[in-house]
């Protein structure tokens, strides 16, 4: 019972410290939120409109479809349609992720009106090793999946680069990097396509 008195004689200080310094870091993430939010927005349209350079506009079509991304997890994700200029649907993009070497790795998907092929993917956030595994945002990769089938792929630690199909070359050094890209498509392409078909927004109800 004293060494407990002792303790918090001691210790009052760096208690309360702690307590109002974990107050004031919730008080300014809750004030800075919606700043995040709009800049995580801004940042995914930047990308999409790279990948869909002739969206005019981009409007969400389904939210929170649920993405099992194995071992018991799910994952939420909305999908936005890319509208033309004359409002025409273009194409469909969303954000998907997983694990990386690091840590997750965010990507932002696109794929063409149809859902048949992969337009390409930003990352919209991602730690992996600088000069490694960070290769996963260099154009040599990323352009590999630029006219890909929308198809389970496949990564390889040989082949050729520049041939667009399923089979995606692995970047030298950064292997487990490239396999999470892949790995993270194959998650969210299907069961994304799926709840856009049950939809009737593409297929026969397209």
């Amino acid at each position: 019972m004293l060494k407990i008195k002792y303790f918090f004689q001691q210790s009052w200080l760096l208690i309360v410290a702690s307590f109002l310094f974990g107050l004031l870091i919730a008080a300014a993430n809750a004030a800075w939120q919606e700043r995040i939010l709009q800049n995580e927005e801004d940042k995914f349209n930047n990308l999409a409109r790279q990948m869909l350079p002739d969206a005019n506009d981009f409007e969400t079509a389904v939210e929170n479809i649920e993405v099992d991304i194995g071992k018991g997890k799910k994952k939420l994700t909305s999908v936005k349609r890319a509208l033309s200029t004359d409002d025409r649907c273009i194409g469909w993009a969303f954000k998907c992720e997983g694990s990386g070497f690091a840590d997750r790795i965010k990507l932002v998907l696109a794929v063409d009106a149809g859902f048949d092929q992969i337009r390409g993917y930003g990352v919209l956030s991602s730690n992996e090793t600088p000069g490694f595994g960070d290769q996963i945002k260099l154009s040599f990769y990323r352009n590999q999946f630029i006219g890909a089938p929308v198809e389970e792929l496949m990564l390889s630690k040989v082949g050729d680069a520049t041939e667009i199909d399923s089979e995606i070359v692995a970047i030298s050094g950064a292997t487990v990097s490239s396999r999470a890209v892949v790995d993270i498509i194959n998650q969210f392409l299907p069961q994304v396509k799926d709840q856009i078909m049950k939809k009737g927004l593409i297929g026969n109800g397209g």
